[in-house]
This record gives C-alpha cells, sequence and structure tokens, in this order.
C-alpha cells in the first residue's frame, strides 16, 4: 500500500512537471527599438545684405558774379568744387555725356544757364557710373556728365549756387536736385536749346 501511494505521488509529480511544461511561459517584452536620428544635412540659408545707404550732402552757395572770362582772373578762386557761379568761359560745354572731364569754365556757364552738371571721380565704381548714366538718359535735357578726377570716390550734382555731393548713385536724392534746380539759371534758356549733343 505504502509503495502504491509512493508510486501514485511520482506520478502526480510526473504529471504536474508535464502539465507545467506544456504550458508557454509568456515571451519577454520585445525591447523597444533604439530611437533613430536622421542626420540632416546643414543648410546655409541665404543671407539677404541691405542695400548700402547712400549718403549726399547739399549745399547752398553765395554767388560770385557770372563774368565771361576766358580764363580766371588772377588769385580768383571759385568757393566751392565743383564751382557753382562765378567767372565762366562765354561758350558752354554741349550738352551730352561726356568720357573725358570738361573744363569747369565752361561748365560753370552751363550752370549759369539752368543747366544741372554730374560729375564723378575716377574710383566710382562702374555700376554706379551706369547707374548714373541710365538715370541721365531718360531725361537728359540740360544735363552734362562728365568724370572729374579730383572727386575721388565722390560723385558732385551741380546747379546755379548749389551742390550735392554723394558717395555713390542715389536715384531719388538726384532727381530731387535736377527736378528742383534745372531751368532755373539767372540766364534762362528756352528747354528746346538744352537738349543733348547726340539728339
Amino acid at each position: 500500500m505504502t509503495r502504491l501511494l509512493f508510486i501514485a505521488a511520482i506520478a502526480a509529480a510526473v504529471a504536474a512537471a508535464c502539465g507545467g511544461a506544456s504550458e508557454t511561459a509568456p515571451p519577454p517584452p520585445a525591447a523597444e527599438p533604439a530611437p533613430t536620428t536622421t542626420e540632416v544635412p546643414a543648410t546655409t540659408a541665404p543671407v539677404e545684405t541691405a542695400p548700402v545707404a547712400v549718403e549726399c550732402a547739399e549745399q547752398a552757395l553765395e554767388s560770385q558774379g557770372n563774368e565771361h572770362v576766358t580764363e580766371l582772373p588772377e588769385g580768383f578762386e571759385y568757393n566751392s568744387f565743383p564751382p557753382t557761379s562765378g567767372p565762366h568761359h562765354p561758350e558752354p560745354a554741349p550738352w551730352n555725356a561726356y568720357t573725358e572731364p570738361v573744363p569747369q569754365l565752361h561748365l560753370v556757364h552751363n550752370l549759369e544757364h539752368g543747366g544741372v552738371v554730374v560729375q564723378y571721380g575716377p574710383d566710382v565704381g562702374e555700376e554706379t557710373v551706369r547707374s548714373l548714366l541710365e538715370w541721365y538718359a531718360t531725361d537728359p535735357d540740360g544735363i552734362v556728365v562728365a568724370p572729374l578726377p579730383e572727386l575721388g570716390a565722390a560723385v558732385a550734382l551741380t546747379a546755379w549756387q548749389h551742390l550735392l555731393t554723394c558717395d555713390g548713385f542715389d536715384e531719388a536724392a538726384f532727381t530731387t536736385f535736377r527736378d528742383e534746380y534745372r531751368f532755373n539759371g539767372p540766364e534762362k534758356i528756352p528747354r528746346e536749346h538744352m537738349k543733348p549733343l547726340s539728339a
């Protein structure tokens, strides 16, 4: 009897062991994939640079008269450079855009007639010169454009007793100066006589 109980106990233990083996343990939780990072190539956005502001200064000057001379009287000095009034040659320069300097003695006569003279130095950039020539071409009557070595990197606009000096091309400032002083010299002549030489 004791032996039968022992065998039954063994059988029960075996059955329990077999039954336990039939149950599958839940699989261990799957490891979460490590987060991945995507390398984004660095992009350099274009840097927008603000246009460089052009600085201009305007002067109103005293009249130095309008005597006609073939050369300046000994010891005489204009009160500005370029000059805006004073003794000048009997012949004005033809209205035009020039690639060589024009004598100031002639240009002052242009101012007396109500003209505007635009002169620029050799250090003014080509793009600036191109811009002011394009501006000139839109309305050239009564205007002379020419280089002037002594100006360096500056651009100077003159009218009778008025001087505007800029360190570049400023369309608004140039147009305002032109519209205010052109055709307003002490010796007025008809606009049709102030057409460019090539017109």
